[in-house]
């Protein structure tokens, strides 16, 4: 009687811790959510955000509606999914809730790794498509395989919580993605012929909030490793491989890119204490403390050969580095159970379909489990990579998976949701990189030349400070034209790039560029916040100032209207004012010849 009791005591405590698990899951998204915003740039923050928000929204939808089916359904066509149902519709008396639950939460985990590496520069109605297809049928049909009865389960396959399941598949489907998708505008530079000359850096505008959704999901992933786990002695083993993996890969990540930059990279160890994460994952219940190290160690290593990889080798622009941590580092930990599972660990259970022991190659077993994780992860990868390549090809053809070169530098937030800033009342700001052109962009030429100067006028409004053209005396001195000019041009961030070439091309060599905030939306402009319209708002500008003497005034007005116009009142302004004095500091020049090498 007391076994029973203790037993029947000891499934519900573990039933609840279930659930707690589940929750804890569930939290991550915050992490992911600030993750995500941190890295990236502050003109994308409520896109990001949005974009988080809606993972778990959408995924919960087409989970109920036929992913729960498909992932935990009665196996069909050989265990290759499982068969759509509706009971939690038809009979919800007897459903299994907590399993719906768990299962959910780490359904949208694995859409949620795809938005980083695509951020910045997606349109959000394909991301929800995406996001939503993923959810639906890829996710819940691999899964199946391995966690809902079917046939890598049936060979002996082992993903304790997700390394291949969820992590590996999210970071193909994220590699697929940011491939098909394009670098962000700026983010390579190519010489005359099209070959990568350089790579940029886009410094994430908030590390604090990065480091936060770290610590947020390193939390999180003690719900996600050890949720399953059935008696104390398993999840306090749990436990102790999830928190010695990702401490060892932070650990040696510092150490490498001291060794290799020259001081301790704090983004590549906020990346590196996931990495660590999402190797354990899938063997977290069948290693050792020594696996759990050598596990995070070289987790630590790949991560940053996963970012360089893709910068320099396959060109792939990832903004928040999530091919590195959850591709690479999924597929690590799913090999890694082939390589350190012993039987040391607590209710360690890893038997083949014959009955067999499989142990870890390292740990006496010889090459057979290793052999079931290397076919189990190449089924996944390639039923992932076909089903999201095909997903985002029919995107692509129709509703177009790219966001405009415009709405790209002007930022997503007010391009895509009429957000002005995601930090009203706060000067952040983002300076775009290189523009390059592409088949997005558009620098409004052709449409300067069919406009009417009336039009040119009201789209990019010249004031010029009135001159004469001999010197006066007295008080009137200022006003005479001394052949010298500041040219100071207000306009949209998104036209910099345009607008610094066309300079450049007049012989403009030297300019002085300024981030400014703009009075840019006017009543009746149609953007809204919280349902309440937006009379006017401080938007993002840059002022660009440029001092001329040979290069004739006019031409710089002419070269900058054609550059900023748009069609749209309030392209920018030019402000023309006559310069009396110029000294140079460094020789003692003084006008016209301080000027000769600045312009």
């Amino acid at each position: 009687m007391t076994s029973e009791f203790m037993d029947y005591v000891g499934s519900q405590v573990f039933g609840v811790w279930f659930l707690i698990g589940a929750a804890l899951v569930f939290w991550m998204q915050a992490g992911f959510a600030m993750c995500e915003t941190g890295f990236t740039r502050a003109k994308n923050a409520g896109n990001i955000l949005m974009k988080n928000l809606m993972d778990f929204c959408i995924g919960t939808v087409t989970f109920v509606l036929i992913g729960f089916g498909l992932f935990l359904g009665e196996n069909a066509l050989g265990g290759f999914l499982g068969k759509p149902n509706f009971d939690i519709f038809t009979s919800y008396q007897s459903f299994d809730w907590s399993n719906f639950v768990f299962n959910l939460v780490f359904c949208a985990t694995t859409a949620t790794i795809v938005s980083g590496a695509m951020a910045e520069r997606t349109r959000f109605i394909s991301y929800c498509v995406y996001s939503a297809v993923i959810s639906a049928v890829i996710y819940p049909i691999e899964a199946h395989w391995t966690w809902g009865g079917g046939w890598l389960a049936a060979m002996g396959f082992h993903d304790f919580a997700g390394s291949n399941c969820i992590h590996m598949v999210g970071g193909i489907c994220a590699m697929i993605g940011a491939a098909m998708l394009g670098p962000r505008i700026g983010k390579y530079e190519k010489d005359s012929k099209g070959k990568i000359v350089k790579v940029n850096a886009f410094p994430g505008h908030n590390l604090p909030l990065a480091a936060l959704g770290v610590f947020i999901l390193w939390l999180g992933w003690y719900g996600f490793n050890g949720a399953a786990a059935t008696t104390v002695e398993q999840l306090g083993a749990i436990f102790v491989t999830t928190t010695i993996a990702p401490a060892i890969a932070t650990v040696v990540c510092m150490i490498f890119t001291w060794i290799k930059y020259g001081k301790p990279d704090v983004s590549m160890c906020l990346n590196a204490s996931l990495a660590g994460l999402v190797a354990i994952t899938a063997p977290c219940d069948v290693v050792d403390a020594l696996g759990a190290t050598i596990v995070g160690a070289v987790a630590g290593v790949l991560v940053v050969f996963g970012v360089w990889f893709n910068d320099y080798v396959t060109h792939v622009d990832d903004p928040v580095g999530a091919v590195a941590v959850h591709m690479v580092n999924g597929i690590w930990g799913t090999l890694a159970v082939g390589l350190f599972a012993t039987d040391t660990a607590p209710t360690y259970s890893l038997a083949a379909a014959d009955g067999s022991k499989l142990l870890g190659l390292f740990y006496g077993g010889g090459l057979k489990l290793l052999g079931i994780q290397i076919v189990g992860l190449l089924a996944t990868a390639a039923w992932t990579a076909g089903t999201i390549y095909v997903t985002f090809l029919v995107i692509k053809k129709t509703l177009g998976l790219r966001a405009s070169a415009e709405e790209e530098i002007t930022g997503l937030d007010i391009t895509e949701h009429g957000l002005p800033s995601a930090y009203s009342g706060f000067a952040i700001n983002d300076m775009s990189g290189t523009m390059e052109i592409n088949e997005n962009t558009n620098l409004g030429e052709s449409s300067y030349e069919k406009a009417s100067e009336v039009q040119k006028a009201a789209a990019v409004h010249v004031v010029r400070e009135e001159t004469v053209s001999t010197a006066p005396s007295g008080a009137a001195a200022g006003l005479f034209d001394s052949g010298m000019h500041k040219v100071s041009i207000i306009a949209k961030l998104a036209r910099f790039d345009a607008l610094k070439k066309a300079l450049n091309d007049l012989g403009v060599t030297g300019m002085t560029v300024t981030q400014v905030m703009g009075c840019g939306i006017q009543k009746g402009a149609g953007e809204y916040y919280r349902g309440v319209e937006l009379d006017a708002t401080l938007l993002p500008k840059i002022k660009v100032e440029v001092i001329v003497s040979e290069i004739p005034v006019d031409k710089v007005i002419e070269a900058a209207k054609k550059a900023l116009y748009s069609g749209h009142i309030g392209d920018g302004k030019i402000f023309v004012y006559n310069v009396s004095r110029v000294v140079k500091v460094r020789t003692g020049e003084e006008d016209f010849a301080a000027l000769q090498d600045v312009e």
